[in-house]
């Protein structure tokens, strides 16, 4: 092979590794049609997953139910039985 071919091909590869350097960024401009989430205590229709009496915006209770989750049903060194 020629200087002409080596040349050629050591371009390619240069241009080929450079391409992946040019990454735009990646923020949410004033293009972005996104949704903004609504707080999670307002919740969404009742359903059998909803804990009962909860009311959809009762910012208050949801913040006691979610206590009380953590405290009684996800802490497991109150569960652990001791013989």
């Amino acid at each position: 092979m020629n200087a002409r071919v080596w040349c050629v091909l050591a371009l390619a590869t240069a241009a080929l590794g450079l391409s992946g350097c040019g990454e735009r960024a990646q923020t949410q401009g004033s293009w972005s049609a996104a949704k903004r989430d609504a707080a999670p205590y307002t919740g969404g229709s009742p359903s059998s997953f909803t804990q009962g009496g909860w009311k959809a915006g009762d910012r208050d209770a949801w913040a006691s139910q979610l206590k009380a989750r953590a405290q009684y049903g996800q802490n497991d060194h109150q569960r652990v039985v001791t013989p």
